[in-house]
């Protein structure tokens, strides 16, 4: 984890299209981004700041958004995320996300992801199934 260090970028864009609006979120009535999709590609642009680098057998859960969704955007526009680590506190990254659409800053927050064993976290997911 030694080249995980504060200030590393990632970024993650997508077009706007019927499938990322509110409405087929079902988390809103009208025909714009929808805010989970910001949300799930504020968390992507963290993920690629940081998880190229890890081990093999290491990855990244998210664990914590805060957002605000400053503007709509409409389909057929790209929006494209930046996540900067700010923070590293044993295997706790703190992420700032901004998301910016062609026209203007669109949502920004924090999100805290945490470095994992994969094959540790998913055993602990499969014997959860097991009950």
């Amino acid at each position: 984890m030694e080249n995980i260090k504060i200030g590393l970028k990632g970024f993650k864009e997508e077009k706007v299209t019927a499938d990322n609006t509110a409405i087929k979120y079902g988390s809103g009535g009208v025909e714009v981004y929808a805010t989970p999709a910001m949300i799930g590609l504020m968390e992507g642009a963290a993920l690629a700041a940081v998880d190229p680098l890890l081990p093999e057998g290491m990855a990244t859960v998210g664990t914590y958004i805060a957002v605000s969704h400053l503007a709509a955007t409409p389909v057929g526009m790209t929006v494209r995320c930046e996540a900067e680590l700010t923070e590293v506190d044993g295997k706790k990254l703190v992420f700032k996300v901004v998301a910016y659409d062609e026209a203007e800053k669109i949502g920004e927050g924090v999100h805290h992801r945490f470095v994992i064993q994969t094959e540790r976290f998913l055993a602990k997911q499969a014997a959860k199934k097991k009950g």
